[in-house]
C-alpha cells in the first residue's frame, strides 16, 4: 500500500484523472482484502472465494493506465470490472433474492389456482351445455349435455308466469304437484327434447363451429342419441296426459299444446322444412315455443286460456325473436357453409344485432304501454324498471362484439326479461281477478 501510496504521488494527474486513480484505489483495495481473506483455513469462505473470482474478472481499461515499475506492471491503473460482475462482498449478481423467490412462488400457485378454477368452470359449462365445456367419457353427463339445461329456465318461467296469470293459482300440495309436472315437462322432457334433435340435424354445422360437441365429437354414438330423442318425446307426451287428466280437462289442451309444440319443434330442426334455415320463420318460431307455449301451458293448468292473452303472448313473443337471433351469432360461418340463411348471415352482423336488441326492446316497450292502457300502472312501471337494465347490458356486452359476448350478455340480460314476464303474468291475473270482482 505505501508503494502504491508513492506511486499516486510520483505521477500526479489532473483532477479527472485523479479522481480515477481514487476509484482504482478503492477497487484495488478490495481486490488486496479479498486475497487476504483467501489465506485464511478453508472453512465456510465460499463467499470470499467469489470475491476473489470477482477480483481476478476485473481487466484494465487500457494500456495507457498501466506504469512500469521495476521491470514489472505497477497496479496504479484504471480498473474495469468485466460485465455482468459485481464486486461486493455479498450475494452475487443472477442469483435470486428470498423476496424474489417468494414472488415467483407466489405466481405459481396464483396460476394453479387459476387453473383449477378454469377446469371447474369448464365441468360446468360442459353439464349447462353452453359453449367452451370440458369433454367426458362419461355417458349420463353427456346426455344431459346434450339437453342443455341452461334453456330450461325460460320455459320453466314460462309456467310460473301462465300459473300466475291464471288468476287462480293457490298454494296447495296439489297445485304445487300439478305446477311441478308442468315444469319438468316443458323443461326437461320437451326442450331437452328439442335441443337434442337439433344437435342431431346440426351434427354435420356443429363439427365446424363446435367440433367439440358429443355428436361431431364421437363422445356418444348415434343409437344413444335417438334412443335418448325418443324417451324424452314420449315422456314429455306422457306427463301431458296425466295433467289433462289430473286438472279433468274436458278437452285435452295440455295434450294438444304438447302435441303442436314437439312438431313445432320438429320442423324447426329437420328437413325438409327445416324452418331455421328461413331466418325471420325460423327465429319467430323457436321464441314463441319459449315464451308463448309454456305459457298456455301453465295457464291451462290452473284457469282457461282466453283469446286475448293468447295474442298478447303471441306478440311478447317477438322478443322470443330477438333471444333466438344472439344465439345465431356463433354459428355464422357453418351456417354460412351449409346454407342456412339466419339473419346474421343474410343480414350481416351489424344489422342483425340491432334486429336483435330492437325485437327484444320494442316488445317489452310495447307490452308495458298495454298494461298501463287496461289500467295495470303499477305492474307498467315495474316492467320498465326491469327493461332498462336490459338495455344495459346489450351497449356494455352484447352490441360492441356479438360474437364474442353472446353468453355474457344472456347470462346478465335474460334475468330481466324472465322477470319481466312474470311481471306481466301477475299484472294479468291480477287484472282477470279485477274484472271478476
Amino acid at each position: 500500500f505505501r508503494h502504491l501510496e508513492s506511486c499516486s504521488h510520483r505521477h500526479a494527474r489532473p483532477a479527472t484523472e485523479q479522481r480515477t486513480g481514487n476509484m482504482a484505489a478503492m477497487s484495488l483495495a478490495s481486490s488486496a482484502h479479498a486475497l487476504k481473506l483467501t489465506a485464511r483455513p478453508p472453512v465456510a469462505h465460499a463467499r470470499s472465494a467469489r470475491v476473489v473470482r470477482a477480483a481476478s474478472a476485473v481487466k484494465p481499461a487500457s494500456s495507457a493506465g498501466v506504469v512500469g515499475h521495476g521491470g514489472g506492471v505497477s497496479l496504479c491503473h484504471q480498473l474495469r470490472p468485466t460485465s455482468g460482475v459485481t464486486m461486493s462482498a455479498g450475494r452475487p449478481a443472477g442469483s435470486p433474492s428470498r423476496a424474489s423467490s417468494l414472488r415467483i412462488r407466489a405466481m405459481a400457485e396464483e396460476a394453479a389456482n387459476k387453473k383449477n378454477e378454469d377446469e371447474k368452470g369448464a365441468g360446468i359449462k360442459q353439464l349447462l351445455g353452453v359453449r367452451g365445456g370440458s369433454q367426458t367419457d362419461n355417458i349420463w353427463k353427456i346426455r344431459l349435455q346434450l339437453t342443455k339445461p341452461v334453456t330450461w329456465v325460460p320455459l320453466i318461467w314460462g309456467v310460473m308466469c301462465g300459473a300466475a296469470a291464471s288468476g287462480h293459482y293457490t298454494w296447495t300440495f296439489d297445485n304445487v304437484g300439478k305446477a311441478l309436472l308442468c315444469m319438468v315437462m316443458s323443461g326437461p322432457l320437451l326442450t331437452g327434447y328439442t335441443q337434442t334433435i337439433n344437435d342431431w340435424y346440426d351434427r354435420e354445422i356443429d363439427a365446424i363451429n363446435e367440433p367439440n360437441r358429443p355428436i361431431p365429437s364421437g363422445a356418444i354414438s348415434e343409437f344413444d342419441v335417438q334412443v335418448q330423442i325418443y324417451v324424452l318425446l314420449f315422456s314429455g307426451w306422457a306427463a301431458a296426459v296425466t295433467l289433462d287428466t289430473w286438472c279433468e280437462h274436458d278437452f285435452p289442451i295440455v295434450t294438444i299444446l304438447v302435441l303442436f309444440g314437439s312438431w313445432i319443434s320438429y320442423i324447426y330442426s329437420a328437413p325438409p322444412l327445416k324452418l331455421k334455415q328461413e331466418g325471420w320463420r325460423g327465429n319467430y318460431a323457436l321464441g314463441a315455443s319459449y315464451i308463448a307455449l309454456p305459457w298456455w301451458a301453465g295457464q291451462a293448468v290452473f284457469g282457461e286460456l282466453s283469446l286475448d292473452v293468447m295474442v298478447l303472448t303471441v306478440l311478447y313473443s317477438i322478443a322470443g325473436l330477438g333471444i333466438a337471433i344472439v344465439n345465431d351469432f356463433k354459428s355464422i360461418e357453418g351456417d354460412r357453409q351449409c346454407g342456412l340463411m339466419s339473419l346474421p348471415v343474410a343480414f350481416g352482423i351489424e344489422k342483425a344485432k340491432w334486429i336483435c336488441v330492437g325485437s327484444i326492446d320494442a316488445t317489452q316497450l310495447a307490452v308495458a304501454g298495454y298494461l298501463r292502457l287496461i289500467g295495470e300502472v303499477g305492474y307498467s312501471n315495474m316492467l320498465l324498471a326491469l327493461i332498462f337494465p336490459q338495455i344495459f347490458f346489450q351497449f356494455k356486452f352484447f352490441l360492441p362484439d356479438p360474437i364474442k359476448n353472446d353468453v355474457k350478455y344472456q347470462a346478465s340480460a335474460q334475468p330481466f326479461l324472465v322477470f319481466g314476464l312474470l311481471t306481466t303474468g301477475l299484472a294479468w291475473g291480477h287484472h282477470i281477478n279485477s274484472i271478476g270482482a
